[in-house]
């Protein structure tokens, strides 16, 4: 029996007095991969990043390991929401213009101690100013700085649409403009490397653009690392005591860590490993976050048809944006149908086993998103449901 089908008998048997759909984390997996972060973090905190996770009691989890200090949420709501809940260091990595978030922020001690918030302008600063209602709490505010690689002269942009903040000069003039505006304090900088970090560099099947993939992410990581330390210097001549300099992704963690400007790793996607994660040449991973889907017609040879399934990873659409079925081995979409909103035809030799009823088990593209489709995980130890937690939707909070 080959490991996945060894795995496949395992969820098979944990899951079997539960009705598909159903959505299960193999603790196992889990907290391999929680070890290999660590590893590759060499001794630099991890900041878990809550929108690859969307589920409170594995937050908790990977929180309670040495090596991980830390959440970074993705909205307001969501980050006033966990500083409640008892997280005490709770990063947004996103601007806001939740006014009533900040009112409440702006008005409640525990919360401001807790919460750091991201600006990359100034007009961020003045909405805030606006929408405290009278709350005198001081602001944490985190800058981020543009991670995009431009080679030619700029000609060429290889990297997200981000922070406008790409310059020591224009980081340290918006660190300027926090310490003289009365109610907030600089105490970080982020700068998150989605082309390295979340852009695999070993597809299968494609050898070229795989090696034109590492040629381009070691140059963006040499020429980010030489201007994330200026930044970092110019920041620090305005505000001396910065507490954290935040950077990576899962796809970057050894290479960040290595800079000795960045103090602490951003990292959540590695936890659950999805599809998107497969192809990597500088780590391996366990598919940790996965969800099944009933078998209810067999519509003919080697052609079987489950509910539903159609989750759409965001981000460009296209092919590498569908769930992949992962278990049992060998099945593939119709492709004139697709992931289907209800019906979902698969093909291939492994139907002809599969009966009414069988479940078929999926990997999403991405991580947290999953969470989005699903009320609750069944966490999985060796061939048993040890415990079923709620995912933020399963606790009433659709925080996107």
């Amino acid at each position: 029996m080959t490991p996945r089908a060894a795995d496949r008998a395992r969820y098979d048997r944990a899951t079997a007095h539960l009705d598909a759909p159903v959505a299960v984390v193999d603790l196992e997996a889990f907290d391999d991969n929680a070890a290999d972060l660590v590893r590759r973090a060499a001794g630099k905190p991890i900041r878990v990043a809550s929108k690859s996770v969307r589920c409170r009691a594995l937050l908790e989890r990977v929180l309670t390991r040495d090596g991980f200090a830390g959440v970074m949420s993705f909205t307001l709501a969501e980050s006033l929401w966990l500083a409640r809940s008892g997280f005490e260091d709770v990063l947004l990595a996103y601007p806001s213009a939740d006014r009533g978030g900040f009112a409440e922020l702006a008005a409640d001690p525990k919360l401001a101690a807790a919460v750091t918030v991201m600006v990359d302008d100034p007009a961020q600063l003045e909405l805030i100013d606006r929408a405290r209602d009278g709350g005198r709490e001081e602001i944490r505010v985190c800058l981020e700085l543009d991670t995009s690689w431009q080679p030619l002269g700029g000609r060429v942009r290889i990297g997200a649409l981000r922070s406008p903040l790409r310059e020591p000069a224009q980081l340290a003039e918006l660190a300027r403009s926090v310490a003289r505006r009365p109610g907030f304090r600089l105490v970080g900088i982020m700068a998150y490397e989605g082309h390295v970090a979340g852009v695999g560099d070993a597809v299968v099947g494609r050898p070229l653009r795989s090696r034109a993939v590492r040629v381009m992410q070691g140059a963006a990581r040499k020429e980010l690392a030489v201007r994330r330390a200026a930044v970092v210097r110019a920041v620090r001549a305005v505000a001396p005591d910065l507490e954290f300099v935040n950077g990576g992704g899962t796809g970057s963690v050894q290479h960040t860590a290595a800079e000795r400007a960045v103090t602490e790793i951003a990292a959540g996607s590695g936890l659950y490993l999805p599809r998107l994660f497969d192809n990597y040449s500088s780590f391996t991973g366990r598919p940790a976050a996965l969800f099944a889907q009933p078998v209810v017609r067999r519509p003919g040879v080697g052609v079987v048809t489950v509910l539903g399934g159609g989750y759409p990873a965001s981000g460009a659409a296209g092919p590498d944006r569908s769930p992949v079925p992962y278990l049992p081995e060998g099945l593939w979409y119709d492709p004139q149908e697709g992931a289907g909103e209800v019906q979902t035809p698969l093909l291939g030799s492994p139907a002809d086993d599969l009966l009414i009823g069988d479940k078929v088990w999926f990997r999403h593209a991405k991580a947290g998103e999953m969470c989005e489709r699903f009320d609750e995980l069944h966490l999985i130890e060796g061939d048993a449901v040890t415990a079923t937690v709620p995912t933020y939707r399963g606790e009433g909070r659709t925080f996107l």
